[in-house]
């Protein structure tokens, strides 16, 4: 029984003997005299193929395993089918709240362009001798001044990543 168990288990986890025996430290014949019911491993190997084959010890020694048939290849089959589904809906969702994310960028930058045209430069004619609004006109300059020559190239950027996107889908 211990040698079915050894071989069963081995192959259900998809191990030649050598790999087996690799992850063992022992010659492959080693695992194949134990296959075969020539010898018998002593308890610390037992322990050890009990952690390379991620069964407890009690199976090794006591219930026959089985291989996985065509039923359970099929089972398992549909389980990877529902977990590939749930996968591609959270790519497509992910994908859309991109998309979305980046349409917002994009009005957003309209927006921030239209109001900053529309205000003008009104720190020009504020007077420069008040410390508080020297700072606040500065401020306002430097975001005028990065925001009209980074905004083109995030609107073309954002708009050219929407497009790849919906290439995509």
């Amino acid at each position: 029984m211990l040698n079915e168990n050894i071989r069963a288990l081995r192959k259900s986890k998809g191990l030649s003997q050598e790999e087996l025996a690799a992850k063992l430290n022992v010659v492959r014949q080693t695992v194949s005299k134990w296959e075969q019911g020539l010898s018998a491993p002593d308890s610390d190997m037992l322990m050890a193929i009990s952690d390379a084959l991620g069964a407890p010890v009690s199976t090794l020694l006591g219930e026959t395993v089985k291989e996985a048939g065509p039923d359970e290849l099929k089972a398992i089959s549909e389980k990877l089918e529902v977990i590939n589904h749930q996968l591609a809906r959270r790519r497509a969702d992910r994908r859309r709240a991109l998309t979305w994310a980046l349409i917002a960028l994009c009005v957003m930058i309209t927006v921030i362009f239209a109001v900053v045209i529309v205000l003008g430069s009104p720190y020009q004619d504020w007077d420069w001798s008040d410390p508080e609004l020297a700072i606040v006109g500065t401020a306002y300059h430097a975001f005028e001044w990065v925001f009209i020559r980074t905004a083109p190239f995030a609107l073309i950027g954002s708009a050219v990543l929407i497009a790849l996107i919906h290439r995509k889908d």
